[in-house]
């Protein structure tokens, strides 16, 4: 049993992490039922009511983008994206509210069928009843939407792990796609269109497999293999796109007050704030779904704990211990200019453990400043001092690290760092025409003393007031039942 407990460990992992896939495996027929919807449908649906519908028409919203789905082998005729984009808006329209959709897809059946029931009422008119009543006129656009899906990639990013011992292995694959749509409004007095937007769509396909592939006896070959792949439907990814772009063209238009919603003024200012900060967001947000936004503060206190390691003429260097402590200031968002206070010990083994101390001032340079995680290069000057500051000498330091953001405040980081001193006395020896020099490694905390003054950390920070003063107004709340509930039963006790 041992020789299987790293497979079944590995099948394991793969069935908790991905248990709501593989415990609901398709094994017998599955009934219609109603369609899924996306939480844009919801909030579709939400939408505040306009002070009059629309009329819109719809002639087409089609699939512009000419392609067909992709095959490793062969043709395919099949189209990649569904054809259907002109029913998906209509019904994107009516459940806004906001539209009286108006049939013109297919006009041409709706012309025929009223000239049939126009020819029968004539008819009937003549023989019948003089006083059959005339045919309601059709009614007509104020506004015609138009637009369509204009591509679709595939493959935008393509991936996977995996990892194979003693025939024993797992592996994942991932894919990621993307579909994008226009919409526009264009009135139909005038001509001009009013607004377009523009949205778009990821859809995503995993595949997650575990095997195992071992002898258990002479001739005994035990094979087992487990897996699934999940692949994000493109016709739901098509209709919460096309969704989006309904309500992106509402809000747009009560901006421009093209058409205006049955809200105070308060209420529809702070809808159009809302779409702004999400649109504000998508503006800062690279296509990789990397958000770049100023995330570090202008200053920081910084503290980390490792090991040093000398390079001088002594053999058999020994790690030591190092700590420091500094303070750092940005002067843009890729330099900062940091001074650190670093108290370390230098060891050869059995002939060399003594203590120093640093003062260094970096120019430090950040690779990726608008993301969470982000390598950096630093270099300076310094200072290197023996304890008690019985010898102080020059030396310049270079490194590099890796910090990562785990809160709003908080960088954890990790670095090495290269120090040449300027002087071939560090550890007591003078030997050779190289200078002395040591190493620093260790891990710190970046703890930063204020936020970017950015648009999006002033929704954060409008969304933590809203929601403390939420939970204020609950907690008064409850205290104030609470108050009613004690009276009610003190007043029941005198009774």
């Amino acid at each position: 049993m041992l020789n299987y407990r790293p497979a079944f460990a590995v099948i394991l992992f793969l069935l908790l992490t991905s248990c709501g896939a593989f415990f609901n495996q398709p094994y017998e027929q599955e009934r219609a039922r109603i369609g899924e919807t996306s939480p844009v449908t919801s909030k579709l649906e939400a939408f505040p009511l306009p002070q009059n519908p629309v009329v819109a028409g719809v002639y087409n919203f089609k699939d512009q983008t000419g392609q067909y789905k992709a095959v490793e082998n062969g043709s395919t005729f099949s189209t990649a994206v569904s054809q259907g984009g002109t029913t998906m808006l209509i019904k994107a329209l009516e459940d806004s509210k906001w539209f009286t959709v108006i049939e013109r897809e297919n006009l041409g059946n709706l012309l025929n069928e009223r000239n049939i029931i126009r020819s029968t009422r004539d008819e009937y008119r003549k023989n019948k009843n003089p006083n059959e009543p005339v045919l309601p006129a059709l009614l007509y656009a104020g506004v015609l939407l138009e637009g369509g899906v204009i591509s679709y990639d595939t493959n935008i990013i393509t991936g996977g792990a995996g990892a194979r011992y003693l025939g024993i292995g797992s592996s994942t694959q991932y894919r990621q796609d993307r579909i994008t749509v226009y919409l526009r409004a264009v009135s139909t007095s005038t001509g001009k269109i009013l607004k377009t937007v523009y949205i778009s769509k990821t859809i995503l396909s995993q595949a997650v497999s575990a095997n195992l592939f071992k002898y258990v006896k002479y001739q005994r070959l035990l094979e087992t293999e487990i897996g699934f792949t999940k692949n994000e439907p493109v016709q739901l990814a098509m209709k919460e796109a096309i969704e989006k772009a309904v309500e992106a063209l509402i809000i747009e238009g009560i901006k421009d007050e093209v058409w205006l919603p049955r809200l105070s003024e308060e209420s529809t200012a702070k809808l159009i704030a809302d779409y702004d900060a999400e649109k504000d967001e998508a503006i800062s947000t690279e296509l990789y779904e990397r958000f770049l936004t100023e995330r570090r503060g202008n200053y920081a206190v910084t503290a980390a704990l490792g090991g040093t390691l000398i390079n001088g003429d002594l053999p058999d260097p020994q790690p030591e211990f190092n700590s420091k402590i500094g303070f750092k200031k940005t002067l843009n968002p890729y330099l900062n200019l940091g001074f650190t206070y670093n108290k370390f010990n230098l060891e050869n083994k059995q002939v060399l453990n003594e203590g120093f101390m640093s003062f260094d001032l970096n120019l430090e340079y950040s690779v990726l400043p608008y993301d969470n995680l982000t390598p950096y290069l630093f270099a300076g000057v310094g200072t290197n001092a023996s304890n008690y500051f019985e010898a102080i000498d020059p030396k310049v330091q270079a490194g590099f690290g890796l910090e990562y953001l785990v809160k709003d405040n908080l960088g954890v980081y990790i670095y090495g760092e290269h120090n040449l001193v300027f002087s071939d006395k560090v550890d007591g020896v003078v030997a050779g025409k190289v200078d002395d020099m040591f190493y620093r490694f260790g891990v710190g905390v970046n703890f930063y003393l204020s936020k970017p003054n950015t648009k999006f950390n002033q929704r954060k920070e409008e969304k933590r007031l809203e929601r403390a003063e939420l939970k204020a107004t609950k907690k008064a709340n409850r205290r104030q039942m609470q108050e009613k509930i004690k009276a009610a039963r003190q007043e029941n006790k005198n009774n």
